[in-house]
């Protein structure tokens, strides 16, 4: 058994005796301390000097490593913890949870994509693309149906998807490629950085032209348009899709240029 050198009420472990107690090496000991896991202090001669504090440290860093927690991970829930390092666990439980929630619908959705090719694979070319366009507004649907119902109500979404599902091929087609030269346009702008300048209005007028043809021109308002601006501000979905497009800080760019454009 391992003995622990005691000073007064507190018990003191030397690397050794720690390791041992432990079951690991004293090579692991000083990879946790240089990881900023373990902060040994040290005694008058020099050497590493571990407290009984420190040993339920190591024994809480070994549990979480034994359950696959990378160093990086146990280091942030540690350094949460603030003496409740169990409170913390149960929130990082819960975060990886809805992760997991998220990857499995991610899943499904990429199956159901999958799924929907085959199908149209098999179809003539104006039956694939009626389907296409029905799987494109059903996605729409899925993602920003809720939010875009609760702000314009129901019958202004099932216009505009009725709208969508009536396109002509020429008319999907000149709005997909619309959707993809405001993409590079915003690029060009952002490069100006001036979201009020000739390169920014040229972009929001291609964005106005692009959101008439999807809405209808009867049913575009530049109130309605600020409105959705609002949205992409408000909704790491738009977000991911500007910035992505882009490059970081694209989407505030393009709200900028809007409002600028619609004021």
């Amino acid at each position: 058994m391992v003995k622990a050198k005691a000073e007064g009420d507190d018990v003191h472990y030397a690397v050794g005796e720690l390791a041992e107690l432990a079951g690991v090496s004293a090579r692991t000991l000083r990879y946790y301390e240089e990881e900023g896991l373990l902060c040994p202090s040290r005694s008058a001669n020099g050497y590493r000097v571990y407290t009984a504090r420190d040993a339920k440290r190591l024994a809480s860093i070994l549990s979480m490593r034994a359950c696959g927690l990378s160093v990086a991970t146990i280091h942030r829930l540690l350094a949460r913890a603030e003496g409740d390092l169990r409170h913390v666990l149960h929130a990082h439980l819960l975060t990886l949870s809805a992760q997991r929630d998220s990857l499995d619908e991610a899943i499904d959705r990429t199956k159901a994509a999958i799924a929907s090719l085959e199908r149209i694979e098999q179809m003539n070319e104006s039956d694939a693309f009626e389907a296409l366009k029905g799987e494109k507004i059903a996605a729409n649907e899925r993602t920003y149906g809720k939010e875009a119902r609760a702000r314009w109500g129901d019958d202004a979404v099932d216009a505009a998807n009725e709208r969508m599902r009536s396109a002509s091929r020429g008319e999907w087609d000149a709005l997909e490629r619309l959707g993809e030269e405001i993409n590079r346009q915003l690029a060009l702008a952002m490069e100006t950085g001036d979201p009020a300048g000739a390169e920014a209005m040229e972009l929001a007028r291609m964005h106005a032209r692009w959101i008439q043809g999807h809405w209808g021109a009867g049913r575009y308002s530049p109130e309605a348009h600020r409105g959705l601006a609002q949205m992409y501000l408000a909704d790491d979905r738009f977000r991911a899709h500007y910035d992505g497009a882009a490059g970081a800080g694209a989407t505030e760019f393009l709200v900028k240029a809007l409002e600028a454009y619609l004021a």
